[in-house]
């Protein structure tokens, strides 16, 4: 989940940059800074947006640079338990696949991709169902639950955050169309209702 955050931080302004537009060179050092940067309790920090205060720099003994401390607002990524989420298929493996949410990585085990018993085709690169009906490779659209979030803040990379397709409405993008066709719906929209009965009101004299 994508939120809008307020956040503090410090951030040093080197010697060099002094005398330059503030505003700009504390803009710069934040998404330097904290830009990719993961956080277990409020997620990944995406983008800084507006800087809403700075404070009176200061200096430190020793150190030439100026120190702000800074009030920002920023969008964060937060991946929770049940939320269900969008994503690409980044990478094909024979106990599963890597599908990108956003700015981190979720992984689909094969046990919870379908119902259906898939195999790994090494040739190709995909995940393909026993009947051949069913297959997942690179570059697919999926849609599942995440159903487990274990976030590393020293090695966002080691982050592991577990999905799920084995549920209603949940899957591969195409398969999720195909069965609402075959089900009588209709391709981005649900199906048409019967005209409603008109019913005309007697007047009462």
């Amino acid at each position: 989940m994508y939120k809008l955050m307020t956040l503090v931080d410090t951030v040093r302004i080197d010697p060099t940059l002094l005398g330059e537009d503030v505003m700009s060179n504390v803009k710069k050092a934040l998404k330097t800074k904290l830009e990719g940067k993961v956080d277990k309790k409020i997620g990944c920090l995406v983008a800084v947006c507006d800087v809403e205060n700075i404070g009176e720099g200061h200096i430190l003994y020793g150190d030439g640079a100026v120190y702000y401390d800074v009030t920002f607002k920023a969008i964060m990524f937060m991946p929770e338990n049940q939320e269900v989420i969008e994503g690409e298929v980044l990478e094909t493996v024979s106990f599963g696949v890597f599908v990108g949410i956003g700015p981190m990585d979720g992984l689909l085990h094969v046990s919870q991709i379908t119902d259906e018993f898939m195999s790994y085709d090494s040739k190709n690169g995909r995940l393909v169902s026993k009947t051949g009906k069913k297959a997942l490779g690179e570059g697919d659209h999926v849609r599942a639950r995440i159903v487990a979030v274990s976030i590393n803040e020293r090695d966002p990379r080691e982050s592991k955050i577990g999905m799920t397709m084995r549920q209603a409405a949940l899957g591969r993008i195409q398969w999720i169309e195909e069965a609402r066709e075959r089900n009588g719906g209709v391709k981005g929209g649900k199906k048409k209702d019967a005209a409603p009965e008109t019913e005309t009101a007697e007047e009462n004299n």
